[in-house]
């Protein structure tokens, strides 16, 4: 097991890790957190070579991906960077990328009753207004768990504020702050039920942002 105790505050610098063998020719994965070897609950940034592929197979209780580099691909269509991706459970496919990519995966995290694929081009959807000078891209949102895009401008400063069920970011460009650390891109930073912080930013930043979905025990 690996970051499994959701009660812990977890901040991982991914691109300083090493990246680590898949059961699959041609993939790699820095994992971030995982409650079994190759099952389970997991949370990783992945990396196909290019030519690299799965065979087909289900996603029991869900995937959801964020396309950070490159073109993914399956049977269904291809997912250059910024595709937002969620295939629910009982989904199947075979994924694929003929020029290599990388992306962020969370794995077996879903509700059974959500249901919804997703698709989204973010490089093309229109920001909306957010608190303060926020703007904010939705992705997905099903009873408490709420997914989107955020971006920060310059010298942007937010008020604290808790977490009901958690908060998990993934920055994406710029650096995070908050009054515990500077978060570079490629930083990964999970929060548990009611946690608080003051966040803030000194240059532009953009964040992936999902809250409400940890356990609240």
């Amino acid at each position: 097991m690996l970051n499994m105790d959701f009660s812990q505050r977890v901040i991982i610098e991914t691109r300083s890790m090493a990246w680590l063998p898949s059961p699959a020719k041609g993939v790699e994965r820095k994992p971030l957190a995982r409650a079994e070897a190759e099952s389970g609950h997991a949370t990783s940034i992945v990396r196909y070579e290019k030519g690299a592929r799965f065979s087909s197979h289900p996603h029991p209780y869900g995937e959801e991906i964020l396309v950070l580099e490159g073109v993914f691909s399956d049977e269904h269509g291809d997912y250059p960077a910024g595709t937002y991706i969620r295939n629910p459970h009982g989904s199947t496919h075979a994924p694929f990328s003929d020029n290599g990519c990388t992306l962020f995966v969370k794995l077996h995290q879903f509700s059974l009753d959500d249901q919804k694929t997703v698709r989204i081009d973010t490089t093309s959807t229109t920001w909306l207004p957010g608190q303060g000078n926020l703007e904010v891209m939705p992705l997905h949102s099903f009873e408490h768990e709420h997914t989107a895009l955020v971006k920060w401008p310059a010298g942007e400063r937010f008020l604290p504020h808790k977490h009901f069920g958690g908060e998990e970011i993934l920055v994406l460009s710029g650096t995070f702050c908050d009054e515990y650390g500077q978060y570079p891109t490629g930083s990964w930073l999970r929060s548990p039920h009611m946690s608080e912080h003051f966040p803030f930013v000194e240059e532009e930043t953009i964040i992936w942002v999902k809250t409400g979905h940890l356990p609240i025990e």
